[in-house]
């Protein structure tokens, strides 16, 4: 994309991709969502597959992706969204399908959706941005809750005897025979957001070939659930969500397919 020229003849090393709507943000400052919208869009707009491409997104800070993402989009039952988009692939084959979800949404209420997709090899893209909270609704506990974490419903921190230890649903997902490739990123630094963007391009270049389900999981902050600054909770994340949730690829397809 060439560099454009500002009012103050300044040069831009970036625009807003019209695959991007222009519209003042719905999120906390400091939140990851708006930049994981952000890059799905630039990826969809780099492949020309705008008018190609179907969204899902359920119930809780997701469903605000209605808002940003200027592609055809269908919203979902809280938790159901995979579901949803299941059915989207299979009377349209030739689309490419994506669900855009949160934890409280995907790792809890749609555990049982996630997994049977996944494990069906339905050949779309499953997004799971985790924060460890339910983000929308006050901060509750969520399956990926880290123990110790205060939350609403933690006021003293998650307690693994009586409230049970948190759900690493993406391990979970690779080990699942329809998962052909499973992957955790973050888009809190400059670097993370290059090495998400490479992943959710793949996911889309694989769902050509129709050999299964990819998950990328999107490990983020919610400075706003966790009582924190933007700055603190990025750096909380690194040191207490990331040795839980490391970031890395957790199953890649067959050589041949690389």
């Amino acid at each position: 994309m060439e560099p454009k020229k500002n009012i103050d003849g300044m040069d831009l090393v970036y625009s807003r991709p019209d695959t991007l709507i222009d519209t003042a943000t719905h999120y906390c400052p400091g939140c990851g969502h708006g930049v994981a919208h952000r890059v799905i869009m630039e990826v969809i707009k780099e492949m020309n597959i705008q008018e190609q491409t179907i969204g899902v997104a359920p119930v809780g800070c997701s469903v605000f992706a209605y808002h940003y993402m200027n592609v055809d989009m269908q919203e979902a039952a809280h938790g159901r969204a995979t579901a949803v988009a299941t059915g989207i692939k299979r009377v349209l084959p030739d689309k490419f399908v994506y669900t855009y979800q949160g934890d409280g949404d995907l790792a809890a209420i749609g555990t049982s959706e996630t997994i049977h997709t996944v494990n069906r090899g339905e050949n779309i893209l499953i997004v799971f941005v985790n924060n460890g909270v339910y983000g929308m609704t006050g901060g509750q506990m969520a399956p990926t809750t880290l123990p110790g974490m205060k939350t609403t419903t933690s006021p003293f921190g998650r307690e693994i005897l009586t409230m049970g230890h948190p759900l690493n649903i993406t391990s979970l997902i690779a080990g699942l025979p329809g998962a052909l490739f499973v992957t955790r990123q973050s888009v809190h630094t400059p670097a993370a957001v290059r090495k998400f963007k490479k992943a959710v391009r793949q996911s889309f270049e694989y769902q050509k070939l129709n050999k299964g389900t990819c998950f990328v999981e999107v490990v983020s902050n919610c400075p706003s659930g966790w009582k924190m600054t933007p700055v603190e909770s990025n750096k909380w994340m690194e040191q207490n969500m990331f040795p839980m949730y490391p970031p890395g690829d957790l199953k890649l397809p067959p050589p041949g397919l690389n």
